[in-house]
């Protein structure tokens, strides 16, 4: 278990973005944990989410595109008028 306190955590953010790559990393306030560090892939996994960015993105095969639907020049504003 690798353990930095926030001071520790704040003058060496590389070294703890390092870590977090093979455990979680513990940032403690005062001697108490307060924080967790955990790389992208860890979260996924105790998230449960499994799709990657590219994954959702992907098309099934056949799906059919109007890629003129989006035109430079069309405009939207926040409201969904035009």
């Amino acid at each position: 278990m690798t353990t930095f306190s926030s001071r520790e955590f704040n003058q060496d953010v590389g070294s703890a973005k390092r870590a977090a790559l093979s455990e979680p990393v513990f940032i403690t306030d005062r001697g108490k944990p307060t924080h967790v560090l955990l790389s992208f892939e860890a979260y996924r996994g105790l998230s449960g989410q499994t799709e990657t960015l590219v994954d959702l993105l992907a098309l099934s095969e056949g799906v059919p595109i109007d890629l003129d639907a989006a035109r430079a020049g069309d405009g939207w504003d926040r409201q969904g008028t035009v």
